[in-house]
């Protein structure tokens, strides 16, 4: 079997290479052909040595994803959904927005969390995905993009592990693809621009910090542990407080100066004025030892299995208010591809049921919410 290149980060390259008896710089040369332009015939790169390129035909591979279906939304959002095999199918979801392209991809076909409000935790867990599935639904998108819209600059310029799966427990798949998307010779994308969400798996995070530290986004969802054991089962093992140490720590590697805290807005279940007063207590308690924050309230999406309901609007707004009040920064994400199940919390397949989609853009025209003006979080920005 040969290898499929899209596995390995640059120094995994340069190894490979190296296997070959070839030099160490003809992996950045290999790199950028697949990466930059994206290759996938080794024919195609004429500034390697033609006995390289035989090498290289004969011991190894570029295999991008099998698409099965594309989906394309009123509002520009791009879904596919790719097939990697054994029956599992994975997705993929580009944001577009005037100052920014965002590609929300997974780490995992299915996920193990299980969160209450996540139709793709519903769905369970099969497999992790290798490095070079990860990596090649950017590989994917970035260059079908450039294509579909006649552009020769990059498209993608925000990567957010937001896709189905949860990242931190593919850790070892995840970090050799975080570099790859960060090395100047692939996509050259910043930091700050490469979002790793995680339900708070405490250990990893810390390993993240040391090894490869991005910008994090935590999905915390409820202000105290009762609630969160039965929204985000993880926290059973990882509890609040324990949370916030561990994110205390990354932010002293983070390339961000806060840490992203995403709340999931459900219907009487955490939405109220004191589970808002409560949040604010446990991030002034935990600011006094550095951690800063920003919140990020996300309209829950619904699917069938879930039986919970989106907060109206004016309770959202109520509700940023009080954090905002308290001096902490909160933005409502803008749902996004919600009629082709793109949205957050939808990755899972086939989903039905979903809230109006008129009654949300009317809602985005108004601009108000509830009469409280609240700022609004472009695409996946986090």
């Amino acid at each position: 079997m040969t290898a499929n290149l899209l596995d390995y980060d640059l120094e995994g390259l340069a190894a490979f290479c190296e296997g070959l008896g070839e030099k160490r710089f003809r992996a950045t040369q290999l790199f950028r052909w697949i990466h930059q332009k994206g290759a996938s015939d080794f024919g195609q790169m004429t500034d390697l040595a033609r006995s390289l390129r035989e090498k290289l035909a004969g011991s190894a591979h570029i295999q991008g994803p099998k698409v099965v279906s594309r989906h394309d939304s009123a509002d520009g959002t791009i879904k596919w959904l790719f097939d990697v095999g054994a029956g599992d199918v994975i997705e993929a979801v580009f944001i577009p927005e005037t100052d920014r392209g965002t590609l929300c991809i997974s780490s995992q076909a299915g996920c193990a969390v299980g969160c209450r409000f996540c139709s793709t935790g519903h769905q369970g867990f099969s497999r992790n995905l290798t490095t070079g599935e990860i990596v090649s639904q950017l590989w994917f998108a970035e260059h079908f993009l450039r294509q579909h819209l006649g552009r020769q600059e990059r498209v993608i310029s925000n990567v957010v592990m937001m896709g189905m799966g949860e990242p931190l427990q593919n850790y070892s798949q995840l970090v050799p693809a975080l570099r790859v998307m960060l090395d100047d010779h692939g996509y050259g994308l910043s930091r700050r621009r490469v979002t790793v969400s995680t339900s708070g798996v405490v250990p990893m995070i810390d390993r993240l910090a040391k090894d490869c530290p991005v910008a994090l986004a935590v999905s915390l969802h409820a202000p105290q542990d009762a609630l969160r054991d039965s929204l985000v089962p993880l926290n059973k093992k990882y509890p609040i407080a324990e949370l916030l140490q561990a994110c205390t720590r990354y932010q002293a590697s983070a390339p961000r100066d806060f840490i992203t805290f995403e709340y999931c807005m459900l219907d009487g279940v955490n939405d109220q004025p004191e589970h808002a007063r409560q949040l604010v207590a446990l991030m002034q308690n935990h600011s006094a030892g550095g951690l800063s924050c920003k919140f990020n309230l996300i309209p829950f999406n619904p699917f069938p299995a879930s039986g919970l309901k989106r907060s109206a609007m004016p309770q959202v707004a109520a509700f940023a208010k009080i954090l905002m009040d308290a001096g902490i920064v909160t933005t409502v994400r803008k749902t996004r591809g919600d009629d082709i199940d793109a949205a957050c919390g939808q990755l899972a397949g086939d989903v039905q049921d979903r809230t109006s989609v008129d009654r949300r853009i009317a809602a985005q025209r108004q601009g108000m919410l509830g009469g409280i003006k609240v700022v609004v979080a472009k695409g996946m920005d986090v």
